[in-house]
């Protein structure tokens, strides 16, 4: 199954984009589940390299990285990039430069897309 997680909003702040990464941890482990996540509007700045949290505080970075490790594909809006000034080589390993077409072609082949 062809699992499509899109995220919007900032990695804190709300916890809604830390939501949808734990799910997608989730649906990554089960057998035969392929994740995709796509990062859009505020979602964008959840692939910044370097992230420093609390201890005992989630890291979003972290949890992309370990779904970057399990095989997801991580796509971050390539506009969303632009208007906040996040450059290709400010983003974490795994992660890469996406575009509308390329959710869409995403959206298409998704058995189901789960939106936080």
């Amino acid at each position: 199954m062809n699992y499509l997680v899109v995220l919007n909003d900032a990695p804190y702040g709300s916890e809604r984009s830390y939501n949808g990464l734990r799910l997608a941890a989730s649906l990554a482990k089960q057998e035969g589940a392929t994740v995709t996540v796509f990062l859009i509007g505020d979602a964008a700045s959840c692939a910044i390299s370097g992230q420093t949290t609390p201890n005992g505080y989630y890291n979003i970075e972290r949890m992309i990285k370990a779904l970057v490790a399990k095989g997801s594909q991580i796509g971050i809006c390539g506009t969303c990039m632009d208007a906040r000034g996040i450059r290709p080589e400010m983003v974490a390993e795994g992660t890469r430069r996406g575009t509308m077409d390329e959710l869409t072609q995403w959206t298409m082949q998704a058995d189901k897309v789960l939106v936080f």
